[in-house]
């Protein structure tokens, strides 16, 4: 049973219990979630989903995560940060049994919408219980954890999503999601509820706001993933990119009027190294993509299997694991602007070794080898001077919405990623490019993101950030 007394709150210390309660709940998107990345022939060849539908179906888990992660944050605030970690681990086992019983695209995508609303949960909740739990050097240890299940599990999430469809069937993959889910459930039992202490303000949610945010991200969603089959000039492009701009126009009168009452915010966002830690993190997930790609490619291109494929990227799982850490102590010494733009740098060049696909099989496997070393040893070092410098920058009463908000940008950023570079990719062989063409410019779009990436970090976050 959780216990509500605030005395108890303030009291309390957080745990190393806790800890692995977060990181199993943390991993629960970023670890099982994030494996169709590496899957996606797999699936398309048991369930027969059409390619574009298939990208459409895989981004709408970070899509809707995004979508609802600062609603989450928000709501987590004031009605409980304990409670909304259990929600987001309940909604995680009801998403994953859809997926193991999909046998359409319908209830495929119905449980990667269930798993975005998990993330949107899990993500904000779990920040929060960190900043309340944890101070000065404990809570710069407790987000490099929170970070090794989230970069750490998305490092390993194509060689076990690999192993897993390889050896057992893609389907189990969500089966251990549920283990990991329940074991995380028992962990965080016992520990006291956090929420924001009712001050008496009734002010009403902002549903307008949230619903035309929704419409203008699924509608920009599905233009990205189905503008190269329906037309790029076609009616029903069109009309949703029509609806797109209209959305985004009403949403910033909406969101600008209602002011502190707002879905989002944006008073948030007059703090530079907050703006500079969200924007960077954006840019710096929108490189999801780069797994989609070049996992795809490898396997229809290469002929490897998706064990094969997912032993490639065993660098980048051992560096960003390894890395994270050092970013920390990194963090402490020189603060977090030096880390950042070294991780984002490293992480394009990374990237960019993977687009040589020109090469040979033996210098092409040692590109993409190296590749994801190097795609690693970026986002280790990225991740826990970016998260500290956000978290440590918002006010202690916004916190949920603080880091619901940091965690939309990972969430739209990955979803945003993988359906433009996939897009890219798919549109090509479309017409008719060759696999190597399409998979090379498909990854140069990433390199691009990382340039952004790293722009954003010179100019937004200054250099004594994290000291």
């Amino acid at each position: 049973m959780k216990n509500n007394n605030p005395h108890l709150v303030e009291s309390y210390v957080g745990s190393d219990r806790l800890i692995c309660g977060i990181v199993l709940g943390v991993i629960t998107f970023w670890l099982f979630a994030q494996s169709l990345v590496n899957v996606a022939p797999d699936v398309q060849r048991s369930i027969g989903i059409e390619l574009g539908s298939l990208n459409l179906a895989i981004s709408l888990t970070a899509l809707f995560s995004g979508c609802f992660i600062v609603v989450a944050g928000g709501l987590a605030d004031k009605l409980g940060r304990v409670k909304f970690t259990y929600l987001g681990f309940i909604l995680s086992i009801m998403g994953s049994l859809c997926l193991i019983f999909a046998h359409d695209v319908m209830l495929f995508s119905l449980g990667r919408v269930i798993q975005g609303l998990s993330a949107a949960c899990i993500m904000p909740s779990t920040l929060a219980l960190v900043k309340t739990f944890y101070n000065g050097a404990a809570r710069q240890r407790a987000l490099s954890f929170w970070s090794i299940g989230s970069w750490g599990g998305s490092g390993l999430c194509s060689l076990a999503g690999g192993a897993i469809a390889t050896y057992l069937g893609w389907r189990w993959i969500f089966i251990f999601s549920i283990i990991c889910a329940l074991l995380g459930m028992y962990l965080i039992r016992g520990i006291p509820e956090s929420k924001v202490q009712d001050t008496g303000n009734k002010a009403k949610f902002d549903y307008s706001g949230l619903f035309v945010f929704v419409i203008a991200l699924l509608s920009l969603n599905l233009v990205i993933t189905k503008g190269a089959a329906f037309g790029w000039t076609s009616s029903v492009i069109v009309c949703l990119a029509i609806i797109c701009v209209i959305a985004i126009s009403c949403f910033f009168i909406i969101e600008w009027s209602k002011r502190a009452a707002a879905f989002i915010d944006f008073s948030l966002f007059k703090n530079k190294p907050y703006r500079g830690a969200t924007l960077s993190n954006f840019l710096l997930n929108s490189v999801a993509g780069t797994l989609l790609v070049a996992n795809t490619y490898i396997q229809t291109g290469r002929g490897f299997s998706p064990f094969q494929t997912g032993l490639l990227s065993i660098g980048y799982l051992i560096t960003v694991l390894a890395m994270i850490r050092v970013g920390e102590k990194l963090l402490q010494k020189i603060g977090a602007k030096k880390p950042m733009i070294l991780g984002t740098i490293m992480t394009g060049t990374g990237v960019a070794l993977m687009a040589l696909t020109f090469l040979s099989d033996t210098f092409y496997v040692a590109a993409v080898l190296i590749g994801f070393i190097l795609f690693g040893l970026g986002l280790g070092f990225y991740a826990t001077p970016s998260i500290d410098t956000a978290i440590a920058n918002a006010p202690a009463n916004k916190i949920g919405m603080a880091s619901g908000v940091y965690k939309m940008a990972s969430s739209l950023g990955g979803a945003f990623g993988i359906a433009i570079s996939a897009s890219v990719y798919a549109a090509l062989l479309s017409l008719r490019y060759s696999n190597e063409i399409a998979a090379t410019i498909g990854l140069l779009v990433n390199v691009s993101f990382c340039f952004l990436s790293t722009l954003s970090i010179i100019l937004l976050v200054p250099k004594d950030a994290g000291k």
